[in-house]
This record gives C-alpha cells, structure tokens and sequence, in this order.
C-alpha cells in the first residue's frame, strides 16, 4: 500500500491539471488490488512481527479490510464531489487518502505504544489537512483549524496516559504491558485509562471528546467526513480494543466506557433532534453510534451467544455503519449539488426528483436506525444481547430507548423526500412559480456507489450468516 501511495504522487504530478480524476481511478485500482492479501489475512494466523511492534492477525487484518473499502467508497465519492468543487488539489486528495488508509491499517495493528502513536499522529495530521482542503471555502479552513487544535491536546492527554504505563512496567509493548501492569496499584490504572481513552475517544467521537465533530462534519469537505465517519472511527476501535483488552484489567476501565458509552447514545440522539443541516444531524448521528460500538467493548466476558463476545459483535456493527453512512454521505453529495445546500428541508420531494437516490437513502436511514431487515438491525441485537450477557442489562435498555429516540430525526429525512412537495424557486415578487427543484444528476459512478452501500447496508439483514462467520474469525485478537 505504501508502493501505492508513492506511485500515486508520482502520478499526480505528471497528470495534467485539469485531469487530476485519474489519480483517483488509479488509487481506486489499487486499493482493489492491495484489498485481496487482507482478507487472507482475516482468515490467516496470528503472529508479532517487526520486533514484536506489529500485530499481523486477523483482527488486523479485519479492520484493514474496512479501511481500503472506506477508501474506495470515498475517492468514488469524491469523484462525484470534485466535479462541482473544483480544485487544484484534487489529485493531492486522493494521494492524502490513499496515504491515511495505511496509517489506520498502522493503527489497527500496532502491538507497541511508540507505534501507536506514531500511526496515530500520521493519521491525524492528514486528517487536518484533507478537512481543510477546501481552501476557497472558509468553513472548511475553520474545520481543519478547530480539528487540528481539537486534536492536538487529545494527543497531548494520550501520550501523557502511555508514560504512566511505561513508567510503572518499563516497557512500550502492550503484551509485555499485561504481564507487568497485573500489580499495579488500581488508582494508577484507573487514571492511565482515562487519560487514553481522552485521545483515543477523540478518534471515535465519543464525549465528552466528541467537541469537534459537528463544526468538522458541517465544514469539511463530504467525501472527507464520509471517511473521517468510518475509517478514521473503525481504526479507533481497533487501536482502543487492543490496548483494553491487551495491556489492561477489565476492572481498570470497564466502568468508565460503559458510562462514556450511555452519555455519547444520549447526548448524540438528543442534539441530533434539532438538527436541520443534513451533515451536521450525521455527526451526533455518528457520535450515537459511537456510543452503540462502545457496547461491544464493555461486553467483555459475554458468554458464547447468538455471536459470542463484544468484539464479534462490535465488528458485524462496525461493517454494516461503513456502508450505511458512506451511502448517507454520497446521497447528501448527490443533493448539494443539486440544490447547492445541505439542509434537510431541501430534501423535499426528492422521492420524485430522483427515486433511485432517495430509496437509497430511505435505505441507510433505516438501517441507521436499526430498523428490520438491515445489517445494522443485527448489529444491534448481537451488541444488546452480548451486554445482557456480560451482566449491563441497564447499557442494553438505554441502548434500545435510544435506538426509538433517533428513529424521529431519522424518519424526519424519509418524511422529507416522500411526503412533502418539492420546493419552487420563489420570483423577484416573491411568488413560488416556475420550475421544481431540480432533479438530483444520477451518473453511473454514483449509481455504482450507491448500488455498493445499499447492498451492503440491506443484505447482511436477510443473510447475516456470512459476515457473522467473518466477525466471528476477525475477533480472534492476538493473545500471548
């Protein structure tokens, strides 16, 4: 992947100007090629390499799967997005892409806290780059500002929580971490996990970190947020999970992500009610679903089930939240450009405007919902029942009371584009006369995104058996 991402520069700079789309076709290609050995992976063994720095197993390897499908999606997006923001970065953004989706591979397998960071850190600064890549546009500027300082002290927080664990065992490597941290004082833990999930949190949007995520979602450029909502959100869980379950005692954290769990569901769903720009109502959206994940990390010791522990249950969420919301997003890209907004309102009629986005996005606000049959649906069955299991019965009821919450801003959405008319363009008296809105442009490459998403937000929900066997295999988290 790293051949790729240097080739791809190379490629960017002698690509005409203004044909900087086939940089993102190419990166395309090769995300598709560099996508095979990682499922080989989800399905291989368990290994340390690099001098015990690097984790090559199927948990790694699941969520490198995540991470090129994300950025595949993505560029497609942006592909469709670039067409009516033109920019002279454009090739630039498909490079920084391709760059950061081997920075999240990084953080998904990283067995080393010096790595960790380091991933980290590589994914962060291209993540302040690629919000404010819209130089033009002053709210992007703003988004990569307020990411970047956002960002900045979560870091400063984490690095701080990962020299309280080298200073107390002497060493940087999480599974040498087990073993020497198994008689330190509990309050020491306790404080060292809060101080990590600080900036770890920040990845995964959960509060009280969750700050930048409206401003970022509203200013940034879509297809961005569309990547920064799963791919930078699954590494999170990734690196967050190994760090857990690897180096800590449950008793050090369980209580605190099970809190920051019911605050981020909570708070999420609730700000989401109000929202009336499209983007900004899926950020607390995302900061919900944050929350729902956040389950499956507290479910610890779930006893074999319907999928058996937190994790497998987590990772079936978390593949079926990739598609949903990049669908959401593409969707959303589609009608800005129509109606040069972002705003619910707008989304008025489009079920006659353009009934192949709307279903589309019918789709994904169901399955954001967790509404039968969907991947997500299962999704949250497999978290509830794995809390239920591991004894946080309470976590699965205000789970379930906020799944019926987000259900109103949901449906809000579908209401919007079948229910109500399109709007008309008022005259200089002020009078609605003249032609509808016009209808959402459906080239084939969004037909193809859309196609994509949609299937892999919809078919998990009638046969979940296929990707229950891959979370089942990719949660085999390497233990020594």
């Amino acid at each position: 992947m790293g051949l790729l991402a240097l080739g791809l520069v190379v490629l960017d700079l002698v690509a005409p100007p203004e044909d900087k789309r086939i940089v993102g076709w190419a990166a395309i290609a090769g995300l598709i090629v560099a996508l095979f050995p990682s499922l080989l992976q989800v399905s291989g063994g368990s290994v340390l390499a690099i001098y015990d720095t690097y984790a090559v197993d199927p948990f790694a390897g699941f969520f490198k799967v995540v991470a090129i499908v994300s950025g595949i999606l993505v560029i497609g997006a942006g592909l469709e997005f670039f067409r009516d923001h033109p920019t002279a970065h454009e090739g630039d953004i498909y490079v920084l892409i391709v760059f950061m989706v081997l920075g999240l591979a990084a953080m998904a397998a990283a067995a080393d806290l010096i790595v960790l960071f380091l991933a980290i850190e590589w994914v962060s600064l291209i993540s302040y780059v690629l919000a404010g890549s819209l130089k033009a546009d002053r709210k992007s500027s703003e988004a990569g500002i307020k990411y970047f300082f956002y960002g900045a002290a979560a870091s400063a927080v984490m690095l701080y929580g990962f020299s309280y664990l080298y200073g107390a065992a002497g060493t940087t490597n999480l599974y040498a971490l087990a073993g020497r941290l198994r008689t330190a004082p509990p309050g020491f833990l306790v404080v060292a996990a809060v101080l990590i999930l600080a900036g770890l949190g920040f990845k995964i949007s959960a509060v009280p970190f969750h700050q930048w995520t409206p401003d970022v979602y509203e200013g940034a450029p879509t297809p961005i947020v569309a990547f920064l909502s799963v791919a930078s959100k699954a590494a999170g869980f990734a690196a967050l999970l190994r760090v857990l379950y690897v180096a800590l005692p449950p008793g050090a954290w369980i209580g605190i992500v099970a809190a920051v769990a019911t605050v981020s569901m909570s708070l999420g769903n609730l700000l989401a009610l109000s929202q009336g720009n499209i983007k900004r109502m899926l950020a607390y959206s995302s900061i919900a679903h944050a929350g729902y994940m956040l389950i499956g990390v507290v479910a610890i010791s779930a006893a074999p089930g319907v999928l058996g522990s937190g994790i497998s249950a987590l990772l079936f969420y978390l593949a079926g939240y990739v598609f949903t919301n990049v669908g959401a997003f593409s969707v959303a890209i589609a009608v800005a450009r129509a109606t040069g907004s972002d705003a619910i309102a707008d989304y008025a009629g489009l079920g006659q405007r353009s009934p192949l986005a709307a279903a589309a996005m019918g789709a994904f606000m169901l399955a954001l919902t967790g509404i039968p049959p969907t991947a997500l649906f299962w999704g949250k069955v497999f978290l509830f029942s794995a809390a239920i299991e591991s004894g946080f019965l309470w976590l699965a009821i205000v789970g379930i009371l906020n799944s019926v919450v987000s259900l109103y801003y949901y449906v809000g959405v579908i209401r919007a584009m079948w229910q109500m008319p399109p709007a008309q363009p008022a005259t200089a008296d002020g009078r609605t006369e003249g032609e509808i809105t016009p209808p959402v442009i459906e080239t084939p490459l969004l037909r193809a995104v859309l196609a994509v998403t949609t299937a892999g937000a919809v078919v998990p929900g009638f046969f979940p058996d296929a990707l229950v066997r891959l979370a089942q295999t990719a949660s085999l988290l390497l233990k020594l």
